[in-house]
């Protein structure tokens, strides 16, 4: 059976990112793999006019290898977009689009295999193997690689009063646009939620509110509809410096300093939240109230169907004051979080897990583990790596850090020179 240097596990932008890097490397014998049957990039929230909140550098290769054929002004030249694209002036791209550049470079790569599922991986003494299933015709077979790197992604996070409740009016928002011809029939709909998912999919709803005539509601745990830090020098903790900066700091220090820098990346872009505003100000005018309801500092404690519809009970989390919200329909903007996928369960005896079982990893993305093998992780280490885990413009960085990791070839021969912020004592 052969062996391969790497092998990939998901391709999500992440995953893609290092088979695209992957491909310019000499001598390197890797393969990816992906249960679903196509690429698609968060498909239920391509919303009409909805953009990237990073600009297109951010792309999978540009801040690593700019030359590199698989970058997001490649596939505009390859499409015969370029012109367009320059007469647009635009930093951030459309979702679409990027969705599209993704598409693209998956297609092209030999690297990549969709419709293929990895139910489980161990180890064999010298090597990682990998049960595979090709999901067309449920094949199983097997391949061996020295080196996994995980790219599974993240799950919906749907709170505990909404489990049992999921359907076609209960929906995360991952499956709005799915979900969204039931939504514009309901005579009420709540969002719950306030990052930039609850903000796209609440002003959507408010745009088409003219004919739907439904009443809307806008719930948030955090104590205000905040904006996202986006000041230049608040966006350096998106950088290389950063990162090893968290990485050195102690675990308890990491786990206090996260939660506070929530709007670093958790938070709403300005331009939508002016978007929402201006609107709401329009349906105003002449006297006229908007049918809109906007309510930061609540929890929702427990939710219930009831009838053809739902009852939400809430408490104001600064009153300590409870209330009960009627509603026929509910889109969770509830983010995403980071799994321990089921195909690692016979490496976990090996795992070295921390005291909340977590993965501990290393300045360059590999998991502790008690065998030779190197696993790594993508968007699976905010805990260690800091808020950059999850952006898309740290994810080709952390690629090349992992290949260079792998083959004891650093792929950045320039050192690059990022912050301006000196974070750590001199």
């Amino acid at each position: 059976m052969t062996t391969h240097d790497l092998l990939g596990i998901g391709l999500g932008p992440f995953g893609l990112s290092l088979a695209a890097l992957a491909d310019g490397v000499e001598d390197l014998d890797a393969v990816f793999l992906d249960q679903r049957p196509a690429m698609s990039w968060h498909p239920g929230l391509l919303l009409e006019g909805a953009t990237l909140q990073v600009p297109f550098l951010a792309d999978l290769v540009t801040l690593v290898d700019p030359t590199s054929p698989w970058s997001y002004l490649a596939y505009l030249r390859a499409h015969g977009r370029l012109f367009r694209f320059y007469l647009a002036e635009r930093f951030q791209v459309p979702r679409v689009e990027y969705d599209d550049y993704l598409r693209w470079v998956a297609e092209s790569l030999p690297s990549c295999r969709f419709g293929r599922r990895v139910d489980a991986v161990e180890w064999d003494g010298e090597a990682f193997v990998a049960t595979v299933t090709d999901t067309a015709t449920s094949r199983r077979s097997t391949l061996r690689a020295r080196t996994v790197v995980l790219g599974v992604g993240t799950e919906p996070v749907v709170p505990a009063p909404f489990a049992n409740l999921l359907g076609k009016r209960v929906v995360h928002a991952g499956q709005y646009l799915d979900a969204r011809p039931s939504l514009l029939e309901a005579g009420s709909v709540t969002v719950v939620g306030s990052g930039q998912s609850g903000a796209e999919v609440f002003l959507d709803l408010l745009r088409a509110q003219p004919e739907t005539g439904a009443q809307l509601r806008w719930l948030t745990r955090t104590p205000a509809f905040a904006p996202m830090e986006y000041s230049k020098l608040g966006l350096e903790h998106f950088t290389p410096d950063y990162t090893a900066y968290f990485h050195g700091l102690p675990e308890p220090t990491r786990d206090t300093l996260l939660p506070a820098q929530w709007q670093l990346y958790k938070g709403i872009s300005a331009a939508t939240i002016a978007e929402l505003y201006d609107l709401l100000y329009e349906r105003t005018v002449g006297g006229r109230q908007a049918d809109a309801v906007l309510q930061p500092a609540v929890a929702v404690e427990s939710a219930r169907a009831e009838g053809d519809g739902y009852v939400l009970d809430c408490r104001q989390v600064q009153q300590d004051r409870t209330f009960s919200v009627p509603t026929d329909a509910v889109v969770l903007a509830t983010g995403y979080a980071a799994r321990r996928p089921a195909l690692l369960d016979p490496l976990l005896p090996m795992l070295d897990l921390d005291g909340r079982g977590r993965y501990r990893v290393d300045a360059d993305h590999r998991v502790a583990l008690r065998c030779p093998g190197g696993l790594y992780v993508q968007n699976a280490e905010t805990h260690t790596h800091g808020v950059g885990a999850p952006d898309l413009g740290l994810g080709a960085w952390r690629s090349a850090t992992i290949l260079g990791a792998v083959t004891g070839r650093p792929l950045v021969d320039v050192p690059q020179q990022g912050a301006f912020t000196t974070f750590g004592a001199p």
